[in-house]
């Protein structure tokens, strides 16, 4: 299964807008932003890794001007972290990721003055990325770049839900990759703070997951954050599965 989640995020770094190939390395450039948690590096699973692979990536990111940064599931690079740390790079976190199948998908219940539904505007996808950036104490403008990103991921089948309240506000959301061998990343679920601990954050994955299992998805994956985040996916039907490492260059 490890090789499975990894080959889905090298799909989905090898479709940013200017992908880069570095020997076992694919980055997912994107133009439009600096972001690390969007312009970051994987390795190809089962691939051999020298010290001067790593030495070409730090250099394909600095010549593109972003920070030199990783994700990956360990058990697929399990030589990579010595090679990264001896390079100088350093861990920013060790996550679990949780997995959901459709027998294990749980639906929970109906939120009163709640609609979720996916955002067919680009008002509408401006207001989803506001309530996540809000959410995850970013800036709650939604760039031009940010509404054309996830209108492209939406256009290359992958899903986004929002959770609007009987007035018009946008109360959260989240998405989910365009599957890639039948395997999606869920992620960016979001609730703004007055709308949290009412089982919005719960009901909006499952949404998501939900989608996904109707279109070509047999596996959704997704990271939590902390135990009350990993409490609400395990009620939704995630169970753990195995280790991602997020590692960086300064």
């Amino acid at each position: 299964m490890d090789v499975r989640i990894q080959q889905s995020v090298v799909a989905n770094l090898s479709n940013r807008p200017a992908p880069v190939e570095v020997g076992p390395f694919v980055i997912g450039m994107d133009p439009t932003t600096t972001s690390p948690s969007i312009n970051y590096a994987t390795p190809r699973p089962g691939t051999a890794i020298t010290a001067a692979d790593v030495t070409a990536l730090v250099a394909a990111f600095r010549a593109a001007d972003r920070k030199p940064r990783l994700e990956y599931v360990t058990s697929c690079a399990p030589g990579l972290e010595a090679l990264l740390t001896a390079a100088g790079f350093i861990v920013e976190a060790r996550h679990t990721y949780l997995l959901c199948v459709p027998g294990t998908l749980k639906t929970p219940p109906t939120l009163d003055h709640l609609d979720l539904h996916e955002p067919g505007t680009n008002s509408q996808r401006a207001a989803l990325i506001s309530a996540q950036n809000e959410a995850f104490g970013g800036d709650p403008v939604a760039s031009e770049a940010d509404v054309a990103r996830l209108r492209r991921q939406q256009g290359a089948g992958g899903v986004a839900v929002m959770a609007v309240t009987d007035d018009g506000t946008c109360a959260g959301g989240g998405g989910a990759a365009p599957p890639t061998g039948a395997v999606s990343e869920v992620a960016g679920i979001a609730v703004r703070t007055p709308y949290r601990r009412q089982g919005l954050a719960g009901a909006i994955t499952a949404e998501i997951t939900r989608r996904l299992f109707t279109t070509s998805a047999e596996i959704a994956w997704l990271e939590a954050s902390g135990e009350d985040s990993w409490r609400v996916y395990e009620r939704v039907g995630y169970r753990p599965a195995g280790q991602r490492l997020y590692i960086a260059l300064n």
